[in-house]
């Protein structure tokens, strides 16, 4: 169990200890996409959702979500985060979603890029739910990060300046 961070020597899980790390920049850009009907991308559009301003509301749970990632996911180290970024682009048939993440710390914001994008996909959803019961919530996923022991990192299928390109 040596090989594995996240176990002490009873083999029980444990927060790593980043005490000795050097404080470095960190970025993390996470996606995720919420399908939907069109009528529905329209009355997010158009400000017709019953329960109001539904990117609004979504951007704000987003950035709670990401200063609050300790509390939900068990091994997260609470982060003293310098910035989080939430954007939404509308399509005929869904909500994207991006959450960028900073912070300068001893660990990585992977986890609060990620959890911004579920918690404004969950409450898009919540906020469309009396119009359509079906949306999908999906794709969610790491774009990018920067920083740390183990370097910068771009999913393959990222251009340089950061922009998605055909697989």
């Amino acid at each position: 169990m040596s090989d594995f961070t996240h176990f002490n020597e009873q083999g029980r899980a444990r927060m790593v200890d980043v005490t000795e790390k050097t404080a470095t920049t960190r970025t993390a850009t996470a996606a995720g996409t919420v399908r939907m009907l069109p009528s529905t991308v329209e009355a997010i559009r158009t400000g017709g959702a019953p329960k109001g301003d539904v990117l609004g509301v979504a951007q704000v749970a987003g950035i709670m979500a990401a200063k609050r990632t300790a509390e939900i996911v068990p091994m997260c180290h609470p982060l003293a985060l310098t910035g989080v970024d939430v954007r939404f682009a509308l399509r005929a048939e869904a909500v994207d979603i991006e959450a960028t993440v900073k912070c300068c710390g001893e660990t990585g914001v992977e986890m609060e890029a990620l959890h911004a994008v579920t918690a404004a996909a969950l409450t898009v959803y919540d906020m469309c739910k009396a119009l359509e019961k079906g949306m999908e919530i999906t794709d969610i996923r790491l774009l990018e990060k920067t920083g740390g022991k183990s370097g910068d990192y771009r999913r393959p299928d990222r251009d340089a300046a950061g922009e998605e390109t055909e697989a």
